[in-house]
């Protein structure tokens, strides 16, 4: 069969979640998605409540994937350990509470793994190596289809990532970086592949911050707390459409919504 999957952008603060809540599932009915991953990593504005997670599979996510703020609300921690349908980077030490892998059940029975990485370069991060965490979930991995989110900030290590992996999992995305690439498409050996789905959340900011925080950063003024930015949301994503007989993406396009 042909299967539909929706990778949705870094959901940002509060405005980001009911942006999400309001267009998910109505784009979801639109183009026939069939299985849906979203980053929530930011849904709190740097980490994610448990209560936050709750609004996004309410919105219409079967998959919650994290990053490197993982650990700034450690109120998620034992939802972590309590729902398999929240991933946080798999690469993270083995102390730490919850998964970075799963396999979920897909229509007709189709088994679907997702993977959860963290890149290690200027993340700041005590991880194991991304790519030889990859090659340990797989090699046992009985999935029919698998899908990973490469949360990293070269553009470098996601596209080698992508290539390492390509032929060994039908679909790899990176976020982080908050900022759509121009660049999906589909690798040699059938994976397909997106540098960075985007965001979503205010559009007129900074990764979802005012732009006026931003710019007094980079001018060495006193830190502040993140505020979100105010005004139109916008929704930023890929979607890969899968052909499950041949373990292949046949496609991957940008799916993007503005207010």
């Amino acid at each position: 069969m042909q299967l539909n999957i929706l990778a949705v952008g870094d959901v940002v603060g509060e405005s980001g979640l009911s942006f999400l809540a309001r267009h998910l599932r109505s784009l979801k009915k639109l183009h026939d998605v069939h299985f849906t991953v979203v980053n929530g990593e930011n849904a709190s504005g740097v980490g994610i409540l448990p209560r936050q997670a709750e609004a996004i599979f309410d919105a219409g996510a079967d998959v919650i994937t994290l990053g490197n703020h993982t650990w700034n609300r450690l109120q998620i921690a034992d939802f972590l350990e309590e729902n398999p349908y929240i991933l946080r980077p798999a690469n993270f030490t083995a102390r730490v509470p919850g998964r970075g892998w799963g396999v979920y059940e897909g229509p007709r029975g189709l088994r679907i793994g997702v993977m959860n990485l963290i890149g290690r370069t200027e993340m700041d991060a005590n991880t194991d190596n991304p790519f030889t965490t990859a090659d340990h979930l797989l090699t046992p991995a009985k999935a029919d289809v698998v899908l990973v989110d490469f949360h990293a900030e070269a553009t470098s290590e996601k596209g080698a990532m992508g290539y390492y992996l390509d032929g060994r999992v039908q679909a790899l995305w990176g976020t982080h970086t908050h900022v759509p690439t121009a660049d999906a498409g589909v690798l040699p050996r059938g994976t397909g592949f997106v540098t960075d789905l985007g965001m979503t959340g205010p559009a007129a900011s900074v990764l979802g911050i005012r732009p006026e925080q931003a710019v007094n950063r980079f001018l060495g003024g006193l830190p502040a707390r993140y505020q979100e930015a105010e005004g139109p949301c916008k929704l930023e994503s890929v979607i890969f459409t899968i052909d499950t007989d041949l373990r292949r993406c046949l496609s991957a396009a940008r799916l993007d919504i503005r207010e």
